[in-house]
């Protein structure tokens, strides 16, 4: 099980990392793989789908993200000498026997992350009806493996991935541009590996799990158009490089083929799995915190939108669980899942888990509890998971100070709130506790 570095000072912090712990535990590719699939003879099966190894030549394995590693270990202990080569792409590579397992970045796309992807594009290009090719779609491979379309340089790419996580875009419109700036993005990947028989094994850090989003749709038709890009970039507002307004108003235009709709024949062969999500995660932390002796809800596990709105509602719920005993009464957990953002307006350190948690903290009830965190183990553009807090943890004066200039982490960081957990090797969004105690209790 993962370490979690954290204060707990109360038991009543201790069920809340508890509840992450378990959380992140019951998401981790290793186990998920495990959990969902499974060799008997010739027969693989995935989820509830049965595939015949005798019917392919080759086996391969190829994809990555954030739990990409951790997918290929599964791979490789469940099938063995079967798989035949494999290329997966990870900010933390390790070593494989079958798998090659190459660098890539998150959240902004490098130089080594396309070289790797480029191995992975060589692989599965001219490949036939005899081949099995199992894909691992995990969170963060939209970045960690860039392939810039034709026109478009890394530098353009990155620049422009930066532009639309500064201006608070959901992931829905990063990807839509994405997509169109890509070779492997929005069905590419299973354009490019057609007629071979492509099962995407995925692990989802999108809300609500749209194929078309989550790694931005390697193997997923894409609904979205050119047109859709071009308006991400104009409700934004965003003055990106030229070559990248220049592709997507010729894709508009007509001029460069769209990205493969449904109905395209590139997925005559191709089946996605959904393995795991954030529901996944917060089901096991209910199992813990009943355990625990608490009421537990799952309020959502699509909680979007800016992090601080969330967090008011997120305090809302606590009021009212004390005041009147409804939704449930205390003492009771309420979990939540999803992914929130950050308008940056400063140029201070934080996320979307740490400026939840400094907003909410304040205004917690007494002997209240609330734990935010980003399952991967880094919190926007920090090294930490994110925080553990309560009504003492800091005052509403310095907290707005912080916030207005986007600098949660320091004071967080001052009051020993944080929650360290280094990478997790998987990724399936947001995970938020709330541990609300009776008013006796307090």
């Amino acid at each position: 099980m993962h370490e979690f570095d954290a204060r707990t000072p109360t038991t009543t912090h201790e069920v809340a990392l508890d509840c992450l712990r378990a959380g992140v535990e019951s998401v981790r590719p290793e186990r998920v793989v495990r959990d969902a699939v499974a060799l008997d003879g010739d027969t693989l099966t995935v989820a509830e789908t049965t595939y015949d190894c005798s019917n392919y030549d080759r086996i391969l394995v190829v994809g990555g993200g954030k739990a990409g590693d951790g997918v290929a270990d599964a791979l490789e202990e469940l099938l063995g000498d079967r798989i035949d080569d494999g290329v997966v792409v990870t900010p933390n590579p390790g070593d494989g026997t079958r798998i090659r397992r190459l660098p890539g970045d998150h959240p902004v796309p490098s130089d080594r992350g396309v070289e790797s992807t480029r191995r992975l594009i060589d692989l599965v290009s001219d490949l036939d009806e005899r081949t099995l090719v199992l894909v691992a779609v995990t969170g963060g491979a939209s970045a960690i493996l860039p392939a810039p379309a034709t026109g478009v340089s890394l530098s353009d790419l990155r620049e422009t991935t930066e532009l639309l996580l500064e201006s608070g875009a959901e992931i829905d419109d990063l990807n839509a541009v994405r997509k169109h700036l890509s070779t492997l993005k929005g069905g590419g990947l299973a354009r490019l590996a057609a007629p071979a028989t492509v099962v995407g094994l995925v692990l989802s850090d999108v809300v609500g799990n749209d194929l078309g989003v989550i790694a931005s749709g390697p193997t997923a038709p894409d609904e979205t158009t050119f047109d859709d890009a071009l308006d991400v970039l104009d409700r934004f507002d965003l003055d990106v490089p030229s070559s990248v307004r220049t592709r997507l108003a010729r894709g508009s235009a007509g001029e460069i083929p769209e990205t493969p709709k449904p109905g395209d024949s590139v997925f005559d062969r191709v089946t996605n799995h959904v393995l795991a999500d954030a529901f996944t995660a917060l089901d096991a932390a209910r199992t813990v915190a009943r355990d625990s002796g608490y009421d537990p809800l799952i309020l959502s596990s699509r909680v979007r939108g800016e992090a601080r709105e969330a967090a008011k509602t997120h305090v809302a719920v606590a009021e009212e669980i004390r005041a009147t005993g409804s939704p449930l009464d205390a003492p009771a957990v309420i979990l939540s899942g999803g992914e929130c953002t950050v308008t940056v307006r400063g140029d201070g350190q934080g996320g979307p888990n740490l400026e939840f948690c400094l907003e909410a903290a304040p205004d917690l009830p007494d002997g209240s509890v609330l734990a935010s965190i980003d399952s991967d183990g880094k919190d926007g553009g920090t090294d930490v998971a994110g925080a553990l807090v309560d009504a003492e943890t800091v005052e509403r004066r310095e907290a707005n100070a912080s916030l207005a200039r986007n600098d949660a982490l320091p004071v967080l960081r001052d009051a020993d709130a944080l929650v360290e957990t280094g990478p997790t090797g998987t990724n399936v969004n947001d995970l938020r506790v709330l541990v609300v105690e009776p008013a006796e209790f307090c």
